[in-house]
């Protein structure tokens, strides 16, 4: 039998950017909130004090920071006619685990979307016409403009300290910024990163080529900063260690560095840890959601009655949440109804490797999780797709994220993988090589999706979720596309050698390498309760005291990274519950 908490007023699942950021918009409310979250608790210190946090070993190849595949994991199939088998180790993305989430361990790329992100159905419609999107591809537009959001990316960028150089303000073009990026009121709260060597060449092998150049946006904060909510970050120092690691100096923002030290001083926010929630409990109606059930710390099962749910989980397990709940109906490939696991999309990546002779020194140890230089030329519809047969697009660039003795040794295909051929191999490459990469949006296909597996289960006898995906045509003509603009700019910046990691048209999706942990879709928001779990509020259509967060809600997958997109969705829909919702609960109308 369950343990039967006290009611509270809103009870938030998981506890990483969008949890800690609803839990602080809401703080002021005076309602009773409870945070679950289930890892454990992890703060800036002592969790992430230096040296400890260096290791690479422990963080960066045993992750501790990450979630733990024997308890919960999901299953994999690339098609309907296969049987899905468990993922054992996680290698292709990494699903955080404890307070703070994936964001204690990401890079710390602050990207905003574009227009025609927001709007991709109806650009590529309005351009091209209905007939080229495939068949298959159930593409969609978001909810809302860029305009309504555009505030709530300028609210987390201030939240996070974010370091960059705008390249539309207000609609004027400022130089060394995105000109294609849509327009910004403010520009960005502290300067943009250093520059480091690996960009200089590739900014000037880009302009050379009539590309437009410029810095990622960073959440590394380049400056003394204090945040909105009244939190002092440090200053970036370059130390290399910012992806699958927790950052000792307050720098790369985070929930840990930007939002946890103010909540401090409120006593309505109660945390707790090692808290896993199984379900989301509803009324007789299933129209009503009363609250939660989680496994506590010492396996058992507690009842935590609320009066408004919201999942922040990662998306994977927002997903699975609404299945093992019963809330929506459970997408169906063969009929194409249903909501709940439809539009799962991931990201497809490529890259070039360039070696050069000792007089190139690139000090790669040097870096941050955002140090490099991009060009946008060739994403979303920056460009003019009606000869080349595919949807999407991608950022080019080249970015160094450090130089870490295990994974970040980078060497030709030639060299010896052991012994002593194999060390001459890095004190010949170590100091000089760099690399030129793209990041590549993925669209959504009614054979990619996700739902409960009929077989497997969790440590607590619950289905594990399953997951059908597969590289589609559209995605592997786009990635041979991007390959070829990328050579160029190898080509233009001439190193001594070059090899190519860009997947040919006949490539199917492999779990084993690392790409992303920008996993989309499932729960997506729309206008439609057909097409869609939560509307525009990402507020649940079949059970409105229910809100969902996160990277669940994106309708496709866009080449940017995906973090800037969920902290400012996750301000809006706070918002909406703080100016409305809370004054009259219910179904919100959309404006």
């Amino acid at each position: 039998m369950a343990i039967k908490k006290p009611d509270v007023d809103i009870v938030i699942v998981g506890f990483g950017w969008t949890g800690s950021l609803m839990a602080k918009e809401l703080a002021e409310s005076g309602l009773k909130i409870v945070a679950l979250e289930r890892g454990e608790s992890r703060d800036t210190y002592p969790d992430f004090a230096y040296p400890k946090i260096t290791d690479e070993l422990t963080y960066g190849i045993r992750l501790k920071l990450f979630q733990n595949a024997a308890k919960e994991t999901v299953t994999v199939r690339h098609n309907s006619s296969q049987t899905a088998l468990p993922y054992r180790r996680f290698g292709s993305f990494l699903p955080g685990d404890g307070v703070g989430g994936a964001g204690s361990h990401w890079n710390g790329m602050l990207w905003r979307p574009l227009e025609a992100d927001l709007h991709m159905r109806t650009t590529v419609i309005e351009k091209y016409g209905a007939s080229f999107i495939p068949q298959d591809m159930t593409v969609q537009d978001y909810p809302f403009t860029y305009a309504e959001m555009e505030p709530y990316f300028d609210k987390f960028e201030k939240i996070c300290g974010a370091a960059g150089q705008a390249g539309n303000i207000q609609g004027k073009i400022i130089e060394g910024g995105n000109p294609f990026e849509s327009a910004r009121q403010n520009a960005y709260p502290t300067k943009p990163l250093k520059t480091q060597y690996a960009g200089i060449l590739f900014s000037e092998a880009a302009k050379k080529l009539g590309y437009h150049p410029f810095p990622v946006p960073a959440a590394n904060c380049s400056e003394p900063y204090t945040n909105p909510y009244g939190v002092q970050m440090g200053v970036c120092n370059y130390c290399g260690f910012c992806e699958r690691f927790g950052c000792y100096n307050y720098s790369k923002a985070s929930p840990q560095s930007c939002v946890l030290p103010a909540l401090k001083s409120y006593q309505n926010i109660e945390l707790r840890t090692q808290c896993q929630v199984i379900r989301v409990n509803t009324d007789s109606t299933g129209k009503h959601a009363t609250g939660v059930t989680y496994i506590n710390a010492e396996g058992q099962e507690v009842e935590q009655p609320a009066s408004l749910v919201i999942l922040s989980a990662f998306q994977l397990h927002n997903v699975r949440l609404l299945l093992l709940s019963k809330i929506g109906k459970p997408y169906n490939p063969t009929t194409g109804e249903g909501v709940v696991g439809r539009n799962y999309a991931y990201q497809m990546n490529g890259g070039i490797n360039l070696f050069f002779e000792k007089n190139n020194v690139f000090n790669p140890f040097a870096a941050t999780g955002t140090t490099g230089m991009f060009i946008d030329e060739f994403n979303s519809e920056n460009f003019d797709h009606s000869t080349l047969n595919f949807i999407g697009g991608a950022t080019i660039s080249a970015t160094t994220t450090g130089g870490r003795p295990i994974q970040q040794m980078s060497l030709p295909s030639s060299s010896p993988k052991w012994g002593s051929g194999w060390k001459r191999a890095i004190r010949d490459n170590y100091l000089h090589n760099m690399s030129v990469g793209s990041s590549g949006s993925v669209m959504p296909y009614k054979q990619c999706y996700l739902d409960l597996d009929p077989t497997y289960t969790d440590v607590h006898g619950q289905p594990l979720l399953r997951m059908t995906f597969d590289w589609q045509q559209n995605e592997l003509k786009m990635t041979h596309f991007i390959g070829l603009k990328s050579e160029e700019i190898v080509k233009a910046i001439n190193p001594h050698h070059y090899e190519k990691q860009y997947m040919s048209m006949d490539a199917h999706y492999d779990v084993r390498p690392y790409q992303s942990t920008h996993t989309t879709g499932g729960a997506v928001m729309g206008d439609d309760p057909k097409t869609s779990v939560v509307n525009k509020y990402l507020q649940s259509w079949d059970v409105p005291n229910l809100f969902v967060l996160g990277a669940c809600c994106f309708p496709q997958n866009l080449a940017y990274n995906p973090t800037g997109i969920v902290g400012a969705t996750a301000l809006f829909a706070a918002d909406a519950i703080r100016t409305r919702y809370l004054a009259n609960p219910g179904p919100l109308v959309q404006a």
